[in-house]
C-alpha cells in the first residue's frame, strides 16, 4: 500500500460523506434521518482508519529511509 492509495480512498470516502450529507439535508423523516447519522458515523470511522493506516505507512517509510546507508 502506498500513501497515495490511502489518500484516494480518503476522498472517495468525503465524496461519500458528501452524498450522505447531502440526503440528510434533504429528509424530514426523523427516522430516516437517524440511519443517515448512523451512515455519517461510519464514514467517519473509515476516514479515522484510513488516515491511520496512512500515517504508520508514512512513518514505516521514513524509518526505511533511516536504515538506509549514508
Amino acid at each position: 500500500m502506498t500513501g497515495d492509495g490511502s489518500l484516494e480512498r480518503v476522498q472517495a470516502l468525503l465524496v461519500r460523506l458528501e452524498e450522505v450529507r447531502a440526503q440528510l439535508e434533504a429528509t424530514d423523516d426523523p427516522e430516516k434521518a437517524v440511519d443517515i447519522l448512523a451512515e455519517l458515523a461510519e464514514i467517519a470511522k473509515a476516514v479515522e482508519t484510513e488516515v491511520e493506516r496512512a500515517k504508520r505507512e508514512s512513518e514505516e517509510t521514513r524509518d526505511e529511509g533511516d536504515d538506509a546507508p549514508a
